[in-house]
C-alpha cells in the first residue's frame, strides 16, 4: 500500500524532497531528533496576523471553503506567512488534537530550518506546490502526515504566504494538491481585486464559459494602458512570465486601447486576439474614481438589516459583501427555517442586479415531472397540456438577476446535468426548442443538506457541486444564535405588526431563550404573527396568553423532559417562579397571576409555601 501511494506521487516532486532533505543535513538536524516545538505568544501571534493582514483577511473564507470540501478526512488546513510561520488553522478536531503533538498549529514556524523537510518549509524553499507523504519528511516524528502545500504569491509576483492541508498519511488521495492549487489561485485572484480595485481588469479565457472561473486570466492595467499585475492563468495563457509582462502595454498584448475597454466594461464577452494570435473571449471591469464628491442619499443594505448582534451573522455578511458583483456562485447551508432566502434576497437587493428580477425555484416543492420545464421552459406545443405559446422557464426569468435554487439537493440527477450544462455556456434550451436562449445572472443555491455527503454517495454530482460552491456560508439555527432579542423585536417591526408599536413581556423572552426553534425564523414568524393577530386593540405587548397553545404546550413539554437538579424541590421552584412574576410586575398579584396563567388565590397560597 505504501508503494502504491509513493508511486501516485509525482516523479518530479523526488527530486524536489532529495534537494530538501540535503539542505536539512546542512541545517544541522537528524532524523530521530526533536522537533522544534516553540509557539509564540498570543500577543506575538497578533503582531503577525497584523502584520500579514490582507493575506489572513483573503484567505480566511478561502480556507473556510476549502474545509467544507475535505472535513472529517482527518486534516487540516493552514496558513503561513512567507517565514513559515502558521498564522491560522483549522480542521477536524480529532486530527486537530494529533496535529497539536508536533506543534502543527497556529504559532509555530516550520521552515525547513525548524521542521526540516515538509510541504511548507520545502513550498518556501522551492518557490512551487509541494506534497510531502509520510517517511519524505526528514524527522522522524513527523513520518505520520501527508502534507500538500501551494505558495501564494502576492500581486507582485513576491511569496506571500502558504496554504497547506496536512492529514494521516493513510488517507491520502491524490485529489487534495488540486484543491489546495485552487484554493490557492482564489487568494491570489482576491489579492489583486483587492490591490487594484480602481484598475482596468480584464478578464478573458480562450473558451468564453471559463470566464468567471479560476481557468481565466486576469491581466491589471493602468488608465495609461501599462500592464498592472497579471494572474497565474494569464502568465500562462499570455506565455510570458508577470516580470517581463510588465513592461507589456494593452495594445501590445491585446491589440486594442485603453479608452475601447474601458468603454465595454460592464459589457458581454468580446472576442479579441493575443499578440499570439490565439483568439480569446474578454469582458473588462473598471470603476472609476469620481473627480469630485457630491454626497448621495444613504442606499439602506438589506444586508446590514440582517445584522442584529451576533457575530456569526456578521461574519457571513463580512464574506458575502466582498463577493458581490464578481459573479462568483454562492451556496448557502442551514436547518430549514433559518433564514437562507432572507439572506438570498439581501445579497440581491445590494447588488447591481436589484433593478433586475429575483427568480427562487424550490427544488424540493416541484414533482420531478413539472421541474424541467419550470426550469428550461418549453416551446409551443412541447408536451400535451403545454401553453399554446410555450413557457419561458425560471431559468431564462432570471436572465438579468438572481436566481435562487434552494433546497438544490433535491434536484433529480438527470436534471442536474442540465443545469451544469446552463451554468457551462450560460444558455437554456426549452423543451422542444430548437434555439438556445442566452442568460445572464447571479447564482445562488442553498440546502438543508450537506451537499459533499450527498457527492459521495452518488445523489449529487461532483462537477455542478464546484459550479456552484463559490463562496459557501452556513446560517447558524436560531437557538445559537446571540441576538435572539433583537432578531425578535425586528421580525415583530418589520413582518408581524402593521403600523402600531407592540412589545414583549419578559416571560414571553424567557420562554423564547428556553426553546429549541426547531422551525428556526419559519416558526418565530409563525408564532409573533398569530400572537399580534390575538392582541385586543388596547393592548400593545405580547404575553404568554396571547402566544399559540401548541407552542405553550410545547414548551411546558420540553420543561417537563429538563432534567431537574437532585435538590430541588418542585414547591421551591414554583415559590421561584411565582417570586420573579411579581417582582417583574412591581408587586402587581393579578397581573403575574395572567402572565403565569394561574388565579390569584393560587398566587397567595404559592407565596406562603
Amino acid at each position: 500500500m505504501q508503494h502504491a501511494i509513493g508511486a501516485a506521487l509525482r516523479p518530479a516532486q523526488h527530486d524536489v524532497i532529495h534537494a530538501s532533505h540535503e539542505r536539512s543535513a546542512t541545517f544541522g538536524l537528524f532524523s530521530t531528533m526533536r522537533p522544534d516545538y516553540a509557539v509564540l505568544s498570543g500577543a506575538e501571534l497578533a503582531t503577525k496576523l497584523d502584520e500579514s493582514h490582507a493575506l489572513f483577511a483573503h484567505a480566511r473564507p478561502v480556507m473556510e471553503t476549502l474545509y467544507a470540501q475535505i472535513a472529517n478526512t482527518h486534516s487540516m488546513i493552514a496558513l503561513t506567512d512567507a517565514s513559515g510561520l502558521i498564522l491560522h488553522s483549522l480542521g477536524d478536531d480529532d486530527f486537530l488534537a494529533r496535529a497539536q503533538k508536533v506543534a502543527l498549529r497556529a504559532g509555530a514556524v516550520w521552515s525547513e530550518e525548524h521542521q526540516g523537510t515538509n510541504a511548507i518549509g520545502t513550498t518556501i524553499a522551492a518557490r512551487e506546490a509541494v506534497t510531502v507523504h509520510g517517511d519524505q519528511h526528514y524527522l522522524r516524528a513527523n513520518h505520520f502526515l501527508t502534507c500538500s502545500s501551494v505558495p501564494i504569491l502576492d500581486p507582485r509576483g513576491n511569496l506571500s504566504g502558504v496554504i497547506d492541508v496536512t492529514g494521516d498519511r493513510r488517507g491520502y488521495h491524490q485529489h487534495t494538491m488540486a484543491l489546495v492549487k485552487m484554493s490557492g489561485q482564489m487568494i491570489e485572484n482576491r489579492l489583486i481585486a483587492a490591490t487594484f480595485s480602481d484598475g482596468v481588469r480584464i478578464h478573458f479565457h480562450s473558451r468564453p464559459e471559463f470566464i468567471g472561473t479560476l481557468m481565466e486570466g486576469i491581466a491589471v492595467f493602468d488608465l495609461d494602458g501599462r500592464l498592472l499585475c497579471a494572474n497565474r492563468s494569464a502568465q500562462f495563457q499570455l506565455g510570458v512570465e508577470l516580470g517581463p509582462l510588465r513592461g507589456q502595454t494593452l495594445g501590445s498584448l491585446f491589440g486594442v486601447n485603453i479608452d475601447e475597454m474601458i468603454a465595454r466594461a460592464g459589457e458581454p464577452a468580446a472576442r479579441l486576439e493575443l499578440h499570439s494570435g490565439v483568439g480569446v473571449f474578454a469582458t473588462v471591469e473598471y470603476h472609476a474614481r469620481p473627480v469630485f464628491s457630491t454626497p448621495k442619499p444613504a442606499v439602506k443594505s438589506s444586508l446590514a438589516e440582517l445584522c442584529t448582534g451576533d457575530a456569526q451573522m456578521q461574519d457571513i455578511v463580512d464574506r458575502v459583501r466582498k463577493i458581490i458583483g464578481k459573479n462568483i456562485p454562492i451556496l448557502i447551508g442551514g436547518e430549514t427555517g433559518a433564514g437562507k432566502e432572507m439572506l438570498a434576497r439581501a445579497i440581491h437587493r445590494d447588488s447591481l442586479r436589484r433593478a433586475g428580477p429575483f427568480i427562487a425555484v424550490n427544488c424540493a416543492s416541484l414533482p420531478e415531472t413539472l421541474i424541467e420545464s419550470e426550469l428550461f421552459g418549453y416551446a409551443q406545443g412541447a408536451f400535451t397540456g403545454a401553453a399554446r405559446r410555450g413557457a419561458a422557464g425560471k431559468i431564462a426569468q432570471a436572465n438579468g438577476g438572481t436566481l435562487f435554487l434552494d433546497e438544490i439537493g433535491d434536484m433529480p440527477l438527470a436534471l442536474q446535468s442540465r443545469l451544469l450544462r446552463v451554468l457551462q455556456e450560460r444558455v437554456v434550451e426549452p423543451l422542444g426548442g430548437a434555439r438556445a436562449v442566452p442568460v445572464d445572472f447571479t447564482l445562488i443555491c442553498a440546502s438543508n443538506r450537506r451537499l459533499r455527503d450527498l457527492v459521495t454517495r452518488g445523489e449529487f454530482r461532483e462537477d455542478l457541486y464546484y459550479r456552484v460552491n463559490g463562496l459557501s456560508v452556513t446560517l447558524p439555527p436560531l437557538r445559537e444564535r446571540s441576538d435572539l432579542r433583537a432578531a425578535v423585536l425586528n421580525m415583530l417591526r418589520t413582518e408581524c405588526c402593521d403600523e402600531r408599536a407592540v412589545g414583549i413581556d419578559e416571560e414571553v423572552f424567557a420562554l423564547f431563550e428556553r426553546h429549541r426553534w426547531p422551525g428556526n425564523f419559519r416558526q418565530l414568524s409563525n408564532v409573533l404573527r398569530t400572537a399580534s393577530a390575538m392582541l385586543d386593540d388596547h393592548e400593545a405587548r405580547i404575553r404568554i396568553e396571547h402566544l399559540p397553545r401548541d407552542f405553550v404546550e410545547e414548551m411546558d413539554h420540553e420543561d417537563a423532559l429538563m432534567p431537574m437538579k437532585p435538590d430541588a424541590r418542585l414547591a421551591d421552584i414554583e415559590a421561584d417562579a411565582v417570586a420573579a412574576a411579581i417582582e417583574t410586575h412591581g408587586g402587581n398579584v393579578s397581573a403575574a397571576a395572567r402572565a403565569l396563567g394561574v388565579s390569584r388565590t393560587t398566587i397567595y397560597r404559592k407565596l406562603r409555601v
